[in-house]
């Protein structure tokens, strides 16, 4: 194990420099690669990362009646060996813009448009060792049309009121880590911004 390096030595480097690195794996979705790094800290490492396009995430809203409903996905994930409670969400396409996946998503995923886009969020998804990062649009001006779901998508979606999904964030029935952030971020901002402004989809 490396041992810590001196408060001097660690001021004096605030930036990491790759040494090497070397693709070992590529994937449809993502590669993976292990690298030497000179960390910020003056210690060198092995860093395996996972690589990734970035993703978008649709926090779709109904906002037609008094209390908001929040349109939730519910769909098997291996990973997790069970159905979850999401966010329609998806990669970002090799030169597409962020907005245009978030949108072309909403429709392949569940079949509604929306009126007005905002970008409300920006993160890691796991920063560990996924070097992905995950946009979270707020789509309101919900209009229901056919839904185009990939060949191995078989998902079921539901209108959830904003309270009864919070509720289901604290009991655990949701449990993904995109959908809890952007669900607590709309529960937070119904209550101190009486109006949140959006922009039009082009």
């Amino acid at each position: 194990m490396a041992k810590p390096p001196s408060q001097n030595k660690a001021s004096k480097r605030s930036r990491a420099r790759l040494v090497s690195s070397r693709t070992v794996y590529r994937g449809p979705v993502f590669w993976v690669s292990t690298d030497q790094v000179d960390e910020p800290g003056g210690v060198r490492v092995r860093r395996d990362l996972i690589h990734h396009s970035g993703s978008v995430v649709v926090l779709a809203v109904d906002d037609s009646g008094k209390v908001p409903r929040v349109l939730l996905e519910r769909q098997y994930r291996h990973a997790a060996s069970d159905y979850l409670w999401e966010l329609p969400a998806g990669r970002i396409d090799p030169g597409e813009q962020e907005l245009k996946a978030a949108q072309r998503e909403l429709i392949e995923e569940t079949g509604y448009r929306a009126r007005t886009w905002k970008r409300i969020l920006k993160f890691y998804a796991s920063p560990g060792f996924v070097a992905e990062t995950m946009s979270v649009f707020l789509a309101t001006g919900l209009q229901l049309g056919e839904a185009e779901p990939e060949e191995d998508e078989v998902i079921y979606k539901r209108l959830v009121p904003l309270p009864a999904a919070v509720k289901m964030i604290l009991r655990g029935t949701i449990r993904d880590a995109k959908t809890i952030s952007s669900v607590l971020w709309l529960e937070h901002m119904t209550r101190t911004t009486p109006a949140m402004g959006t922009r039009r989809a082009p």
